[in-house]
């Protein structure tokens, strides 16, 4: 359940490889390295339930500082490197950090931030020092490389990605169990995905989010080995299966969707025979993707629908979605699946409401009481703010967010619809739909499409894209109007920053 127990074990085996340098940190160094950081945070005074945060790029130290502020019975938030210097002070300064660690690749950053940090937390830079930040490597240098004496488990504390405004951060309990002990939230990882010693995962997006930050800790807490892409590039992925021996990966639908518009010979040409769990999640699946990937790879493909908060979670393999296309599959674990009307009233099996989970994790928002309090139920239950529907097999289907819902001349419309027909042309990479100003009907549903060529875009490609969207599904759910753009203002992980296009047509308006 740590990295000592197979430090000792097999020592000189790779915990994680870095895969653009391919540096090895193996399990010696990881336990090393972690037990360091650890001792250091007590040596800074921090205690069980204090707070750390954590602004890097994928960097060989990243998951070494998680391991000692997770043994060290710390709240740990991971933040962007992606971030303007406002949005990682916000972060910074909202958490109550006591200990930042950055590096020097975002020296700038830092300089731009570190000045107005309200609650004066040490600050330490890898790869490098600047006024401020004092060398994470020369001070780890003299901490001892065993354990702490009082070994506790901490906990992530990280924050949503700001689709609709401000983030926020999610704070969950501190795990209770003594260090060291099997915990039900980890075994049940274990018991879904066949972690063991010889699993060998490819984690292809960035570390600072909930879903790769917890697959490669799981991954580790089991003695596996993780590839850790610093960027992600499709082809690079399929290479790193061949080459690692790959038998568990995890996506998002816009990596789906890169690979498949790669050249069949570059499709073809990796030996992906090892490859017997691919897991997706954290954005909307266009059946059609999905279908594609499941004919390229085979029924190796799980999906699972979750958030940050771990208030509850579904799960579904490939035979399952093959029957029900289109699910992200039935409650998982101890939870239930409750849709709810907009007075908080169970609605009948197939009708559509908001998704509330019962039974699942606990959490709060960060300094936030009124957001809390706004994600439950009258009955205890708590939501994500997604809608969607259960049919009678208890298969959950996502509609879409509810902040994403347009309202045209009194009906209500879900852009995924719109945008699970439009990203299945083969001139299209990537796809918003959201809802613009009307004078008549109040709003009309507006697409931004990001083109595979740019010089294909214009009003022909337009019309065309209008029409195929209208072969598919209802007009009145079909764009009136497509703007192109030669990137969409997408999250690493797949969430669409879809505030960013609205507020472009919505002047002080949209706070969606």
């Amino acid at each position: 359940m740590y990295p000592g127990k197979y430090a000792r074990l097999t020592p000189n085996r790779a915990a994680y490889v870095m895969a653009g340098s391919g540096q090895v940190v193996t399990y010696t160094d990881l336990e090393h390295g972690s037990n360091q950081a650890a001792h250091l945070f007590r040596a800074l005074g921090l205690e069980r339930g204090d707070h750390i945060a954590i602004c890097l790029e994928n960097h060989p130290a990243f998951l070494q500082i998680c391991w000692g502020a997770f043994r060290a019975g710390l709240y740990f938030t991971a933040i962007s490197y992606r971030l303007q210097a406002a949005e990682v002070e916000y972060i910074v300064n909202d958490c109550g950090a006591k200990v930042v660690v950055t590096s020097s690749y975002l020296a700038t950053t830092f300089n731009e931030f570190r000045k107005n940090l309200v609650n004066q937390p040490r600050c330490f830079m890898l790869d490098g020092d600047v006024d401020g930040a004092e060398s994470w490597e020369k001070t780890l240098q003299s901490m001892p490389v065993t354990p702490i004496a009082n070994e506790s488990y901490g906990q992530s504390l990280l924050y949503s990605s700001g689709t609709t405004g401000r983030p926020k951060g999610v704070k969950k309990p501190l795990i209770e169990d003594p260090w060291g002990e099997a915990v039900d939230v980890f075994e049940a990882a274990r018991e879904r995905y066949e972690f063991d010693a010889a699993t060998v995962y490819l984690s292809t997006a960035p570390l600072y989010h909930a879903a790769p930050l917890g697959f490669n800790l799981n991954v580790l807490r089991f003695g596996g080995t993780c590839i850790v892409m610093e960027q992600f590039d499709g082809q690079q992925a399929l290479a790193l299966i061949e080459k690692y021996q790959v038998t568990h990966s995890q996506w998002v639908p816009t990596m789906f969707v890169r690979m498949l518009k790669l050249p069949d010979q570059d499709r073809a040409g990796y030996d992906l025979s090892s490859h017997r769990i691919a897991v997706h999640a954290a954005a909307p699946c266009p059946v059609a993707v999905k279908q594609a990937m499941i004919d390229w790879w085979g029924p190796i493909i799980y999906e699972y629908y979750a958030g940050t908060e771990g208030n509850g979670s579904t799960a579904i393999s490939s035979q399952e979605w093959l029957n029900h296309r289109g699910s992200v599959g039935r409650a998982a674990g101890n939870c239930r699946l409750h849709i709810l009307d907009d007075e908080g009233r169970e609605v009948a099996v197939g009708e559509v409401g908001g998704v509330y989970f019962e039974g699942g994790g606990k959490f709060e928002y960060l300094g936030d009481p009124d957001k809390t309090d706004s994600s439950r139920s009258s009955q205890g239950w708590t939501t994500l703010g997604d809608v969607g529907l259960v049919d009678a097999e208890g298969y959950l289907y996502l509609t879409d967010r509810k902040s994403f819902m347009i309202i045209s001349g009194g009906v209500n419309i879900y852009p995924q619809e719109a945008e699970n027909a439009l990203i299945a042309h083969p001139a299209v990479v990537d796809v918003a739909v959201f809802g613009i100003p009307d004078e008549e009907f109040g709003e009309q549903v507006k697409a931004v499409v990001q083109p595979v060529s740019m010089e294909e875009a214009g009003p022909a490609l337009e019309a065309e894209l209008i029409a195929f969207v209208r072969s598919k599904i209802s007009h009145l759910k079909c764009p009136r109007t497509i703007d192109f753009m030669a990137e969409l203002p997408r999250h690493p992980t797949g969430k669409l920053y879809k505030r960013l296009l609205k507020d472009q047509y919505w002047p002080a308006k949209s706070g969606a």
